[in-house]
């Protein structure tokens, strides 16, 4: 595995430490379980965004959506164990 060289300052080195002898692990698994945490929030919020826009672009292109009303109460019933009907998109009345 190639080696990568980042400059830490004396504080934050000292900061790093600490928490890796309280989780029981060196400095370096820290900064690489760290590292890889970020990387994959970072992955998952532009997977995200990218949905997101599908979704809106899907939005903008037929008109249809579902009423945040049926949307919120579809929802609740769903966390609350139920098997409720999805409720249909359609174009709202102008």
């Amino acid at each position: 595995m190639p080696t990568t060289t980042i400059r830490i300052d004396d504080q934050l080195k000292a900061r790093i430490a600490t928490v890796a002898e309280r989780a029981g692990k060196t400095p370096h698994a820290l900064i690489l379980e760290t590292l890889s945490d970020a990387v994959e929030r970072a992955e998952d919020e532009a997977a995200l965004h990218r949905l997101a826009n599908e979704r809106w672009a899907a939005l903008k292109q037929s008109g249809r959506s579902v009423p945040w009303d049926e949307a919120r109460a579809y929802l609740q019933s769903r966390a609350a164990g139920q098997a409720p009907r999805k409720p249909k998109a359609r174009v709202p009345a102008r």
